[in-house]
């Protein structure tokens, strides 16, 4: 049975009904398998979102604009209110006979057309930002390395965004949907586990050796003003994708206690290393933190270069996790079509800054 949406509340796709232990739900198409993981599975995709290479730099963006007292209520407090709104969200997803497997599905389903298109909007303006950031992540990554061995500043880090963003697009034609990650979610653990224990070890290493840091936070008034702000924003960021209906999809039944236990596996065992090597940067460079932690450590270049690399490998991993959720119900082409745009844009940017500041 097929039901066409209508626009005020359902989407604008042929909708199937099929029957889901006994009952009917219905289904909106999707080229995407639905009801397909477990669980546990779902939780390392949530897992793999918290320790991206971003957590890299919550250090110096979070913690050093805040200070300790601040950063650390901060942090445990976004953890909780993103655990709760996660989970309303999550209750709501087999909702009136439907499954809502696109947020702005829901948002359409609940408040009508106008929410459903403004979600829309939102939701890539949102697959923009991030996707754009873990292209430029990637791209630093591979000059960390490159820098390592070479300090001779022929290649510009403009020139490794267009390598990791050729890499991106690779994995993303080798991958056809999520459900389709079940191992690289496993090799994505694994280089999460690399560079935060590098991370970690080396930090406690230069915290023992180093003498007394500065924790006051840096700045004039009005930069401190700014760089709170920007460090809130990275609070509500670090914990949330802004499409948990979208992986929802992927669930078995029952979808609703699967999930929440999805979540509770997120919000518990997954957020414990972003804490780690969060809490730890902090303290062993102070307010002399990088945004990017791995270029504040000391240690053996080999063992920095696997860190980064394995920075590197995770963010292309991570970014078709985002990616792929967001364009559910798209097609294979205009999903390369936008991780090119994501590429031009982050290197049209970088490509300012190299004027600005020729060595950039």
């Amino acid at each position: 049975m097929e039901v066409n949406g209508d626009g005020a509340g359902n989407s604008t796709r042929p909708r199937k009904v099929i029957d889901e232990e006994n009952s009917a739900v219905e289904i909106p198409e999707t080229a995407h398998q639905i009801s397909s993981d477990s669980w546990f599975q779902v939780g390392f995709v949530l897992t793999t979102g918290i320790n991206s290479a971003y957590v890299l730099g919550y250090s110096g963006t979070i913690m050093v604009p805040l200070g300790w007292i601040p950063g650390v209520v901060g942090l445990i407090i976004a953890t909780a209110i993103s655990l709760y709104a996660n989970s309303l969200i999550a209750e709501l997803h087999e909702f009136g006979g439907r499954r809502h497997i696109r947020y702005r599905d829901l948002a359409g389903f609940i408040y009508g057309r106008k929410a459903y298109s403004l979600t829309w909007g939102l939701q890539y303006v949102n697959l923009f930002m991030i996707n754009t950031g873990y292209i430029i992540l990637a791209g630093s990554a591979l000059k960390a390395v490159y820098a390592l061995f070479s300090d001779d500043h022929v290649m510009k880090l403009p020139y490794f965004i267009a390598i990791s963003g050729f890499v991106c697009a690779l994995f993303a034609m080798s991958i056809p949907h999520l459900s389709a990650l079940r191992l690289w979610l496993g090799v994505s653990t694994v280089f999460s586990l690399i560079y935060i224990i590098v991370a970690f070890v080396l930090s406690v290493k230069d915290g023992i050796e180093a003498p007394a840091r500065d924790y006051s936070i840096p700045g004039t008034t009005r930069s401190k003003i700014f760089t709170t702000i920007g460090a809130s924003a990275n609070l509500v960021f670090a914990f949330n994708t802004g499409m948990l209906p979208e992986i929802q999809a992927t669930i078995k039944q029952p979808v609703v206690s699967n999930m929440m236990k999805s979540l509770y596996f997120q919000f518990s065992a997954g957020v414990l290393p972003m804490y780690a090597v969060t809490f730890i940067g902090y303290w062993a460079y102070g307010s002399s933190t990088s945004s990017y932690l791995l270029s504040s450590v000391n240690g053996p270049v080999w063992v920095k270069a696997l860190a980064n690399i394995s920075a590197f490998l995770q963010t292309v991993i991570a970014l078709h996790v985002i990616h792929s959720r967001l364009v559910l119900s798209e097609n294979l082409l205009l999903s390369l079509y936008l991780l090119l745009l994501f590429d031009c844009c982050a290197n049209i940017h970088l490509l300012l800054v190299d004027i600005c500041k020729p060595n950039v």
